[in-house]
This record gives C-alpha cells, structure tokens and sequence, in this order.
C-alpha cells in the first residue's frame, strides 16, 4: 500500500516538474528560431550572407532585441559560430548556429575532352597536365593507361577531398593531314619574260616524316602579265590529303610608296586604312611628332617604320654632324619603344642633295652619307616626287605627278608626304593605276638597294 501511495506521488512530483519545464521553456523562457539550415555551409572565398531569426516573448515578437555575436572568415576553413541572444525580463534565450566554410570547387585542369589520335604503331605517352585549385593553388595529376593502352584517365583531388577526372580514349589512328609549307613565301613575282624557278614546297606529315612525292597543277605564262595559281598536293600513307597554293604576278615594275613627315591624325590612319584594304605595304619615315598609335599600327600592320628625323630643323638637324646623329638616335629610340624594332632604314631630311645644309655646316652631306652607312643604316632618297610638300595642293595633282613618272624598267621610289590631305585623297587611285598597269608593290627592308640622288654639300 505504501509503495503505491510513494508511486502515486512520485508521478505527481514528475508530472509537475514537467509542466513546470514546459511552463519555463515555452511560456516564460523567450524563444528563437532560425531562418535556413542550421548548420549552414559556405564555399570557400564566398561572402557569408545572414539568414535571419525571430524571436518571441508570450506572444510578442520581439527580434529587434536579439543580439547576434560572432564573425565568419570565409577565406580560412574551418567552423564556426553565431551567437543569437535575446532577454526579456528575468529570462534569456541563447541559440547558436554553426557556419562549416568548405573547399567545395573541384580542381580545374588544363586539359581538353577530346580523344587522342596516335599513329599506328607507336606507343602513346600521356600528356604532361597541370592542375590548379582554388585553395591549394597546385595539385598533383595522376594519368592511369587502360591495360589494353585504348584508353587514359587524369584525376586530380584537393586536400578536401574534391576530385576532377576526365577520361579519353586513345585511338591508334591518323587522321592529320600532311603540312605543306610553301618555300620563298605564298606570293611570288616576276617581271615580264623571266623565267619562273619553282623553289617548291616541303611536306611533313605527323607520322610519316617528310613526304617528297607531291603534285603541282597550273602554268604560268611569264610573256603575259597577269596572276597565275600553281597548286601543290600531297597525300600520307593513310590517304589524308592537304593542298597548298601559289600566286605567281607576272609585273613590268616595282613602286615603293614612301611617306615622310608624320605620323598625323586623319591622314595617316586613313591612309593605313586604304593601303589594308588594297593589299598594299608601304614605308613611314617617320619623326616625333604625331600618335605613338599610329606608329605601332604601321608596324603591326605589317609596314616598313623607317627613320627620317626628330625635329625637322634643319638649323638643329645640320648644325654638325654630332646633332644630326642626336636627332636621329632620337627618333631611333622613339620607334623602338613603341614597336621593340631597332630601324636602320633612313631618309635625310631633305634628301641627301639638299643644299639647305650649306647654311649650317659646310660639306656635312658628303660627310653623313657615308657615316651612316659606316653605322649601319641605309638611306633612301627617291626618283620620283608627289610634290605635295611644294605647290601641288590636289589630290588630282599628286596623282598625276606619280602616275606619269612610273616607268616599267626601273625600280620607282615615290615620295610623299602622309600629313597632305590631297596625298590621303590620291591614294587609292595611285595604287589601282599601279595594279592595273603590271606594277607589283613593296616596302623597303634591308634587302632592298639604296636609291640615291647627287650630294650637293
């Protein structure tokens, strides 16, 4: 009887502690939930972005009071925690969200998904890979070859655990065609009633080595100007077949067009535009003045910068032979830092026959042409003048004073000015006349023989 009476009374007591721990917890204790999933992850390098709570006090919200403690690193793995806490009254409520920062990026190979063709009959060797992660920067690659050598698999895992692999196949097979390089260049040209000397081509192939057995297809008429194709083919031992042509002018003339005195704003770069689009490459004696732009296009382009002057004071230029190699070296160095190009190829202010010198040191032409040669430049003067640095001020008049100085037996070196509006007007026609008369268009190199006038001084 005893027992069950201490029994009763025991569940009495359980009872209202319980109802007590339910009274405490959920009615007077002030409660807090948290927005998201507890704990939250966040990627590695990732802002940490707060979810949010709320919180309650007997049917009040009262989240405003809730003070939230603790900082998340994201650029350092690890866990860590936020610290929400609310009072209200004699009771505080404290809840605690944990936030893991994980490496969950997969490392990146340098490594593309298709399969690999090798030649028949030769071992494969797996591909050197690198393998970058975002938080252990480098990561070892591993390559595994099938037992039957048809497939490879790269894998790469970083200190967390992520794994990339890429799996592809290896086929014993040649599919690549043979390379054909066409030898003295894809355009050739000849004057009128020469002999063309085919240099021919050479041929490799990825498995067969060098392939000496090839076709050429098309003729060339050397007495008949004109443009000619020659056609090379070839053919591996897997018959993959590649072609390579050759155009062949037959020319009357060579015309350097050469333009001195800028680079300029408005006429220059629409000059460049013209000589683009006609196919056509010229030579800039350039000075200081004027866009580095405008220079580094010439030489992108694929134009001769050449070296005409600094200043174009010819009371500085030709004081002495010391100022002129000043002004020179000066222009010199502008055009390498602009293009890394170390010019050679100059033109005299004036040319080397010009007089004006005379006013400023007496026999210094005689004295500079042969300098600058002993220094390893080249000058050029020209034999035929646009005249648009005189009295010719058309477009109409710089065409005619060209066109009717071109002759078919000589090498025709023009000069012009490329800061003339009328010379960036002429152009085009210039150059059409020159094609459609025979005349074959080149820059100066190195290669290219001096045309030279009298020195007068």
């Amino acid at each position: 009887m005893k027992k069950k009476i201490f029994l009763i009374i025991g569940l009495i007591v359980l009872f209202i502690v319980i109802i007590g721990f339910l009274l405490y917890e959920f009615i007077l204790m002030p409660s807090i939930s948290l927005k998201g999933k507890n704990p939250t992850i966040v990627k590695y390098q990732s802002k940490y972005v707060e979810k949010g709570y709320k919180a309650s006090y007997l049917g009040k919200d009262i989240t405003k009071s809730v003070k939230v403690r603790g900082n998340v690193n994201s650029k350092k793995l690890g866990e860590y925690k936020i610290k929400y806490k609310v009072k209200s009254g004699m009771f505080t409520r404290t809840v605690i969200r944990k936030v893991l920062v994980k490496d969950l990026d997969k490392p990146k190979m340098d490594i593309s998904s298709d399969d690999y063709y090798v030649c028949p009959g030769s071992d494969f060797v797996p591909e050197k890979v690198i393998a970058t992660d975002n938080y252990d920067k480098k990561v070892k690659v591993k390559n595994i070859l099938s037992s039957d050598k048809k497939s490879v698999t790269y894998s790469a895992t970083d200190s967390s655990g992520n794994t990339t692999s890429i799996t592809k196949k290896v086929i014993y097979k040649d599919k690549e065609a043979p390379k054909i390089e066409v030898n003295g260049g894809e355009e050739m040209y000849i004057q009128l009633g020469d002999q063309f000397d085919d240099p021919g081509v050479k041929v490799t192939d990825n498995c067969d080595g060098e392939i000496k057995d090839y076709k050429r297809d098309g003729s060339i008429n050397a007495n008949e100007l004109g443009d000619y194709t020659i056609t090379y083919t070839a053919t591996d031992k897997a018959g993959n077949t590649s072609t390579a042509t050759r155009k062949i002018i037959v020319s009357n003339g060579v015309i350097y067009l050469t333009f001195d005195d800028g680079p300029n704003s408005g006429t220059t770069n629409v000059i460049l535009d013209i000589l683009k689009e006609e196919g056509v490459k010229a030579t800039f004696f350039v000075t200081n003045n004027g866009p580095d732009e405008l220079i580094k296009r010439e030489y992108d382009e694929g134009h001769t910068v050449a070296l005409h002057t600094a200043s174009h004071d010819y009371s500085i230029v030709y004081a002495s032979d010391e100022s002129y190699f000043n002004d020179l070296y000066s222009v010199q160095n502008r055009v390498k830092r602009i293009t890394g190009y170390e010019s050679k190829i100059i033109r005299f202010p004036g040319g080397a026959s010009n007089t004006v010198s005379r006013r400023y040191s007496n026999g210094i032409m005689s004295r500079l042409t042969k300098e600058v040669v002993n220094r390893g430049f080249k000058y050029y003067d020209w034999n035929i003048s646009s005249g648009d640095a005189g009295s010719t001020t058309q477009a109409s008049g710089v065409y005619n004073n060209v066109v009717s100085s071109l002759r078919h037996d000589r090498v025709n070196m023009v000069l012009m000015h490329d800061i003339k509006p009328y010379t960036r007007d002429a152009i085009r026609d210039i150059i059409r006349y020159g094609k459609n008369n025979g005349y074959r268009f080149e820059k100066i190199t190195m290669d290219t023989e001096m045309i030279t006038q009298r020195v007068n001084n």
